[in-house]
């Protein structure tokens, strides 16, 4: 009888730790801010989208308003087509900005919407006009270091 109550305390134990092992995940992988169940896709291209992944946040002053749905490269443009699923509480001016922002000095990239002023809104299938690529270090190191060289000349 001793031993079934502990085996049975063991075995709740080794549950709890299983539950708080996925609750973990899904903090660590930024999926329990957001389940995406109701939302629109809009269209967004960039000449470099950087460490830019799938599911990425996308942000308005800060808050989460959606997810990075998909990430392709346009063959026609030869720039990536990134398509964002934006939950329908929330709408956005036609002239909207995207920019493609990173948290912190070397933090995970986000999508950051600066809103316009435009009466019209973005709908289902929507496209911003005005983007802003990642800033990547390496470019900008090497920007620094080339004209550290020519301001030396």
């Amino acid at each position: 009888m001793q031993r079934t109550v502990l085996d049975l305390w063991v075995g709740a134990f080794v549950l709890a730790g299983i539950g708080a092992l996925v609750i973990l995940a899904f903090k660590v992988g930024n999926m329990s801010t957001y389940n995406g169940s109701d939302t629109y896709r809009l269209q967004a291209y960039f000449t470099n989208i950087g460490g830019l992944r799938p599911t990425a946040s996308v942000r308005s002053a800060g808050v989460l308003v959606g997810r990075v749905g998909a990430i392709t490269l346009d063959t026609e443009r030869y720039q990536a087509r990134v398509e964002l699923d934006i939950d329908k509480r929330y709408q956005f001016p036609a002239d909207t900005f995207a920019n493609i922002l990173t948290s912190g000095l070397l933090g995970e990239q986000y999508i950051g919407l600066l809103p316009g002023g435009d009466d019209e809104m973005l709908a289902e299938g929507g496209q911003f006009k005005q983007t802003q690529s990642a800033m990547v270090l390496e470019d900008l190191i090497g920007k620094f270091m080339l004209n550290q060289a020519d301001a030396k000349k």
